[in-house]
């Protein structure tokens, strides 16, 4: 069956005479009938469920027009309109757009205060009456976590999670649909989709991509094709009936939830019906069967099945026996685990094992701390490993992706406290057979004690595809039988389960000599009886070359085209982590591109004491490595997390330097005033801009948002800014860039003109006569560089 969602709402409240600026929200108070008459224009169009106009009625966008008290009365009385208007005929999706903020550590904006604003305008929603919670338009996969987790708190009603992917496939924060899709299933959501930023034709893809990786129904909002501008105004491309055309086509590629965004009108809305009721029953291919455990970092997918080559998990971020790495956890400092990240993922981990297990500390405020920093530098999943409760919920929360729980037992309190927890947060779980008995010493007792184990979770609503067993490898200098009862274990659960299997492949050989030599070769026995998900040590050469040895002969690597890939040259070699026998400005680069914050600090002041000036530190080190930074952002490589923790790095050296040598550092290159123009709240890109230009040494001057032209050449003129930066998001909006250009124009000033958003091209950057358009920040920075800041106002 096909649901027809309704379109557009903000032109058709200017339509209205809503005035530009204006809250729509508050439109539900003060002019209901319009509400109500745009509803019931969707409604004999053919539209199934109507959204109400909340996109923007949280508490933090509110709080823009003095409304943050205002909640509870403008979503109910939203949804009370929508139903007045639909009555029995439609469906009411309660619209819950983003709070404009990013959440930290990218953004300021902390996470439970984003999971508040979400559970109070979704409550009311609910309480209003709506028959859907509609989360849309979300840019960051934390976010969407933060309203996904408040809509299960706060309602019981179906959840439709849409986010707003970009050209490259991705959103802006680098998740794929791929890594959505998976994660938010687990998490609970009902609908899964895409709306806004693309036209139809660029959402086929995407919707594609989201239908491979999940059995929910998908949705589908695209815009009216990509705006342009004509003659002044900005108008989207495709009329209703071009709309139409690609309506097959979502269908096919997986959507059966259908609507529009930016551009749509009650007319785009009734071709679209029209032609979806000309289109076959739609069929989707079921992945049931697939019972690959899938786990997703913000950017990436890990898949682990028995079918595939094994997938390492990495021990070493485990302080448990090792001095050095608990005092750097103690301390606060994180310099050895991240580098511990960073070389694991090199060395070919594909998931990482984070055990912040150092006895004193607050191991809850710990875990949150290492995962939010580790999730900004690597981009593989995490298992977050830990006995305690709270430390793993902290981890899970601050997790933007789908993480795997080290471990559960069959001890009461380990099912009583993890496995909900699993649930709530879709995390996988590793299972491993212990009991309040004890250590099973065999196969058959450990099989037993898993089952009671798989029996919780599947009634705690879990499933196969969530679990992953462990073997439970113990040390055969102790127990003469370890090895051969763990090679048993497994060859028993490959016999009663589908699942992975897993184990700690390094306890068989404590207390031996020459380790590397035993676990090798019980890494090769285990391989070869069905373990396919090991946890080791991702440095050992001679385990690597084990593993990558046994693929080939189990079939996993066909024809050994990996092998002979990897073994025809050397080993890649680890050359940008930042040691001390490089050259230290070497080392500073290093530390900018791994986004060393707290090392970079110390590094910079060797620097300055072996006489390097900071002009030769800022061109050589911090400069040369952002620009490394940026080619692989360009070249998709690395993602915006990863960009704006190197950026903070470099801004630590900045600060670093003008403390130690303050007569000698002339360092800003450049003042840059940032604004969102009038009539637009939205200011989430233009503050990911303003971080990145600031710590790439520029002098920013952000004047917010809703800012007037006026406004903007005063700016310009009192601080003699050498660049201004101008965003939009909103169609509605984009023509006040042309007001503020013509305005900067005609005071003759001597400043460049950067612009950019959501609804931006460079199309329109040349037509209104700015002197560049960025498409992203990393774009607005290579060009800010370019600018000349000499003499230009004297």
């Amino acid at each position: 069956m096909i649901h027809i969602f309704d379109g557009a709402m903000g032109t058709m409240l200017q339509q209205a005479g809503m005035p530009s600026g204006y809250c729509p929200e508050a439109y539900n108070l003060e002019n209901p009938t319009a509400i109500t008459a745009i509803h019931q224009a969707y409604l004999a169009a053919g539209s199934t469920i109507i959204e109400t106009n909340t996109f923007g009625a949280n508490r933090l966008k509110l709080s823009h027009y003095n409304l943050q008290n205002d909640v509870e009365k403008i979503n109910k009385t939203a949804a009370y309109l929508a139903r007045q208007a639909v009555g029995t005929q439609a469906k009411v999706a309660g619209s819950v757009g983003p709070t404009g903020k990013l959440i930290a550590p990218l953004g300021d904006l902390d996470f439970e205060e984003a999971y508040q604003a979400f559970v109070e305008q979704i409550r009311a929603l609910d309480e209003g009456g709506v028959d859907y919670i509609l989360i849309e338009t979300i840019i960051d996969i934390q976010e969407m976590r933060a309203a996904l987790l408040a809509a299960k708190a706060a309602s019981t009603k179906p959840v439709i999670c849409q986010l707003t992917f970009g050209p490259d496939g991705r959103t802006v924060t680098g998740t794929t649909p791929a890594a959505a899709a998976n994660l938010l299933e687990a998490m609970g959501a009902s609908v899964i989709g895409a709306n806004c930023s693309l036209g139809p034709q660029q959402l086929i893809p995407i919707i594609q991509e989201l239908a491979d990786n999940t059995t929910l129904p998908i949705s589908a909002q695209p815009n009216a094709g990509m705006p342009e501008l004509h003659n002044g105004e900005t108008v989207f491309p495709l009329n209703p009936d071009a709309m139409a055309t690609y309506v097959p086509a979502l269908i096919a590629a997986g959507a059966t939830y259908l609507g529009g965004c930016c551009g749509t009108t009650p007319k785009h809305i009734s071709t679209m019906k029209t032609a979806a009721l000309a289109c076959p029953e739609p069929k989707r291919q079921r992945k049931s069967a697939d019972i690959s455990l899938i786990l997703t970092s913000r950017s990436k997918v890990v898949r682990l099945s028995p079918k595939l080559p094994p997938a390492l998990i990495g021990e070493r971020i485990n302080p448990t026996g090792r001095k050095l790495l608990q005092q750097d956890i103690k301390t606060g400092s994180y310099i050895a685990v991240k580098k511990e990240a960073l070389l694991q993922v090199r060395a070919g981990a594909d998931i990482l094992d984070i055990n912040m297990g150092v006895p004193g500390i607050n191991q809850a405020a710990v875990m949150k701390e290492a995962v939010e920093q580790l999730s900004m530098l690597v981009d593989v999943p995490f298992s977050i490993d830990t006995t305690d409760a709270k430390a793993l919920e902290a981890g899970l929360r601050a997790y933007p992706g789908r993480a795997l729980i080290n471990s559960v037992t069959a001890e009461p309190e380990r099912i009583r406290d993890f496995l909900p927890l699993a649930k709530k947060y879709g995390a996988a779980i590793l299972c491993l057979p212990l009991s309040p008995s004890g250590v099973p010493k065999t196969a058959a007792e450990r099989l037993n004690i898993i089952k009671q184990v798989i029996h919780a979770a599947y009634a705690c609503g879990l499933k196969e595809k969530d679990l992953l067993l462990d073997a439970l490898i113990l040390t055969a200098a102790a127990e003469p039988t370890a090895g051969q009862e763990a090679l048993n274990t497994i060859r028993l659960y490959r016999e009663h389960y589908r699942t992975s299997i897993t184990g700690g492949l390094s306890n068989i050989s404590y207390g031996l000599p020459e380790r590397d030599l035993v676990n090798s070769a019980f890494c090769a026995m285990a391989l070869s009886a069905g373990l396919n998900a090991p946890i080791i040590n991702p440095y050992n050469v001679r385990m690597a070359e084990t593993i990558a040895a046994s693929s080939v002969l189990l079939g996993h690597d066909i024809g050994g085209q990996n092998y002979s890939k990897n073994y025809t040259q050397s080993l890649p070699k680890n050359d940008t982590m930042s040691t001390a026998d490089q050259p230290i400005l070497l080392q500073i680069k290093n530390a900018v591109i791994n986004g060393e914050v707290e090392g970079v600090t110390s590094l910079v002041r060797e620097a300055l004491e072996q006489k390097n000036t900071p002009l030769t530190i800022t061109d050589e080190a911090l400069t040369a490595a952002m620009n490394d930074v940026g080619d692989a952002f360009g070249a998709g490589r690395c993602f915006l997390p990863q960009v704006l923790l190197s950026a903070e790095t470099m801004r630590a050296a900045f600060q670093t330097m003008k403390k130690l040598m303050p007569n000698q550092t002339q360092l800003s290159l450049g003042t840059v005033i940032l604004a969102t123009v009038k009539g637009d709240i939205h200011d989430l890109g233009k503050n990911i801009v303003a971080a990145l230009l600031e710590n790439n040494g520029f002098t920013i001057i952000d004047l917010g948002k809703d800012v007037p032209a006026e406004k903007i050449v005063d700016a310009t003129k009192k601080f003699k800014a050498n660049i201004v930066g101008l965003c939009a998001l909103m169609t509605t909006t984009m023509p006040q860039i042309a007001v503020t250009i013509d305005a900067l124009r005609k005071a003759q000033l001597p400043v460049k003109i950067i612009i950019g958003g959501a609804v931006v091209t460079p199309e329109y950057a040349q037509e209104v006569g700015a002197d560049n358009y960025a498409g992203d920040g990393v774009a607005a920075v290579r060009y800010a560089k370019t600018v000349s800041i000499q003499g230009e106002w004297s």
